[in-house]
């Protein structure tokens, strides 16, 4: 599979405070990548530079073949993004929010794509109401639909910044499935989280970013590679994502 996403030595700055380190990954066509860290890693800094809302101080990236600095408007025709938190506007019901998207992106089919998207996110029956009466984990669904408001060639890499803060466990799973179900419809998906077990569910590759740096990169059984599986008479268990991450984490502290 060829790559969709590609970047090297990103840098990013702010005053003092250098956030991007001399970031690097590849992402392949179709596939889920998780970016995981802490609270402060760095995770959102890179979301905004790929998604043409923040720029670099150094380093390259490309999208679609598209360099995110020189070619920003290309770059923004391939993407939809979901930030960590809801751009719903509460005083429209949620067919309303997924049409105001639509005229804005001058979509010809804006009334058939909600209508489509209502179905995909299970919110039919709550199309008619106002956003601000809606559980968090519909809101949040909502939010997803309406980054998808745009053409197909909008939707070929979809950004998703912890897409699951905040909600509970049945909600979670639930968003775990539909970003599965994006993949299988041939999204390539760029996920941070800071949640393990949402990297080791989803994720065909992961990165994991700690202050600034990309520690460890690869499939859930390259990282477990890394480490000697625990024995248990004659049982070998292979360590969790979390404990990769506490080992990965500790040893470059």
């Amino acid at each position: 599979m060829e790559n969709i996403i590609s970047v090297s030595g990103l840098r990013k700055s702010f005053k003092s405070l250098e956030v991007l380190k001399g970031v690097s990954f590849d992402i392949k066509k179709g596939s889920i990548f998780a970016l995981l860290g802490s609270n402060g890693a760095g995770k959102t800094t890179a979301v905004r530079i790929l998604a043409t809302l923040s720029k670099p101080c150094g380093g390259k990236a490309a999208i679609c073949g598209y360099d995110v600095l020189k070619q920003a408007d290309e770059v923004r025709g391939c993407i939809s993004l979901t930030g960590q938190f809801a751009a719903v506007d509460e005083s429209l019901t949620g067919r309303e929010n997924l049409q105001l998207i639509g005229r804005l992106r001058r979509l010809p089919d804006t009334n058939r794509r909600a209508d489509e998207l209502l179905t995909a996110f299970d919110l039919e029956d709550a199309a008619k109401r106002l956003a601000k009466t809606y559980s968090g984990g519909m809101r949040r669904r909502l939010d997803i639909a309406m980054s998808l408001m745009g053409s197909a060639k909008e939707r070929q890499v979809i950004f998703l910044d912890e897409p699951t803060t905040g909600l509970d466990p049945q909600n979670r799973i639930a968003m775990w499935d539909m970003v599965k179900n994006l993949a299988g419809e041939g999204a390539t998906v760029f996920l941070t989280t800071q949640y393990l077990e949402e990297a080791e569910y989803l994720a065909d590759k992961i990165a994991i970013l700690h202050e600034g740096v990309i520690i460890a990169e690869g499939t859930l059984e390259e990282l477990r590679k890394m480490f000697p599986p625990a024995k248990k008479e004659y049982i070998e268990i292979q360590p969790t994502l979390e404990e990769i991450f506490l080992k990965i984490v500790g040893g470059a502290q």
